[in-house]
């Protein structure tokens, strides 16, 4: 059955090799169990739903992409768009996490039908690549900054707007030693790092009182709370178009890079450059989307980390289904996921900041109109504290500069009219 599913042999790899690489892959985004629940928590919805969402969204997606689509590709609540969907969409747009979930759901059924009708390529190629990496350094530096909040080592101030909190106080200790502790494992090659420093500093802050003892394991929590909850209402909205616009954008590109470094990683890439199967690569991401909506998560999306699980030799989709597995058997450890503390996932986030910042080495420095737009997205997306104000302003900054120097065949109608609607979004907001 398995051969006849996956294609083993063709693929050249065994079950034993597929599972290690699957083991692999959860360990390094494990994380998101932790994380994912404590920050959708701040836009009140509850934490024990969330944690059972979370979970079973990656397990239907990692699934659904081993098995229509066989990549080696897992698929998990994305970092950057639970933070959009917190703090930007309920915190600072005032929507409630329902309607926020509406509009989660409204862009996994746009996404759907792009994969779908093939449009997806001609919207890719429309953005630059400069806005492109912009977009994703710039969610980097976001998460930074709410990693940095949430240790209390950055802390409001009305004279400064921002300043330096207690460096000395514990939360702002565990979250510089989690830190520390997860670049100090990358580095000696460890693929579960960062889990294991969220556990080692939730195990301190046991061992200091500063944490109560939940347990371990027990049947999970009911998931009624966020089940089915999503406001579709207002999704047709002005204002809420752009968030639905937002929330499709930042997916769309995201799961195009990755699918594109896990496919160049592997050497799946057939002798055009192009990934086979990508439409059902797409259908996978857009699906999981679509039900992690439904159960009440955030965004569902591909996660890059799956390069760890391709490196240990995962060829075909059994490296996926045996991630949504683990994802299931996650369910259990509820008692932990409730336990761990915002400071001991404040350096994941950190980490996951240095991670998406990498690609500003791509960007062409010594051409100004390509760079000025980058540092625009970078400095807005944090200091606005809004990912779609960020996105924004890019498209604006890139259209107004490259019209300004007279580079008018830089510009495609799809950079121009994003700006013309983003500049009547500030207008008639």
């Amino acid at each position: 059955m398995l051969e006849k599913l996956f294609k083993l042999k063709e693929n050249q790899t065994t079950l034993k090799q597929e599972v290690v690489a699957g083991v692999t892959t959860f360990l390094t985004m494990a994380y998101i169990i932790f994380v994912n629940p404590g920050m959708l928590a701040d836009a009140g919805m509850d934490h024990g739903a969330v944690f059972v969402a979370t979970c079973l969204a990656a397990a239907v997606g990692c699934l659904v992409m081993g098995l229509l689509a066989n990549y080696p590709i897992a698929l998990a609540p994305g970092m950057g768009l639970n933070a959009f969907f917190t703090y930007t969409v309920v915190g600072e747009m005032g929507y409630s996490w329902e309607t926020a979930l509406g509009a989660v759901f409204m862009s996994g059924v746009c996404f759907l039908i792009l994969s779908l009708v093939k449009i997806r390529e001609w919207v890719v190629n429309s953005i630059p690549m400069s806005l492109r990496i912009g977009i994703a350094a710039g969610i980097g530096l976001f998460l930074a900054l709410l990693g940095l909040k949430n240790a209390g080592i950055v802390v409001s101030n009305p004279n400064t707007l921002v300043s330096m909190g207690d460096v000395t106080a514990f939360p702002a200790l565990m979250a510089a030693l989690g830190f520390f502790l997860i670049i100090a494992l990358v580095n000696r090659g460890m693929k579960s790092a960062v889990i294991v420093s969220i556990l080692a500093v939730t195990g301190l802050g046991l061992a200091f009182g500063d944490v109560q003892y939940q347990g371990l394991v027990a049947m999970p929590p009911s998931i009624a709370p966020t089940f089915m909850k999503m406001d579709l209402s207002a999704v047709l909205e002005i204002s809420m178009l752009s968030v639905v616009f937002a929330f499709l954008f930042v997916d769309l590109f995201d799961t195009s890079g990755t699918l594109v470094a896990v496919a160049q990683r592997g050497g799946f890439l057939d002798d055009k450059g192009r990934l086979p199967r990508l439409k059902r690569a797409l259908t996978a991401d857009s699906v999981a989307t679509i039900a992690g909506a439904t159960l009440g998560t955030s965004t569902t999306t591909s996660y890059i980390e799956s390069t760890a699980g391709v490196s240990a030799g995962g060829r075909t989709g059994l490296t996926a289904v045996v991630v949504g597995l683990l994802f299931l058997a996650a369910l259990f450890i509820s008692p932990l996921a409730g336990m761990v503390p915002a400071y001991a996932t404040a350096g994941t986030l950190f980490y996951v900041a240095i991670l998406m910042m990498s690609g500003l080495v791509h960007v062409e420095w010594e051409d100004i109109t390509e760079a000025a737009p980058v540092v625009v997205v970078c400095l807005l997306m944090p200091l606005t504290f809004s990912i779609a104000s960020g996105i924004a302003f890019g498209f604006i900054s890139y259209a107004a500069i490259k019209l300004l120097s007279g580079r008018f065949r830089d510009l495609n109608a799809g950079v121009v009219i994003l700006a013309l609607l983003f500049i009547a979004k500030f207008a008639y907001a």
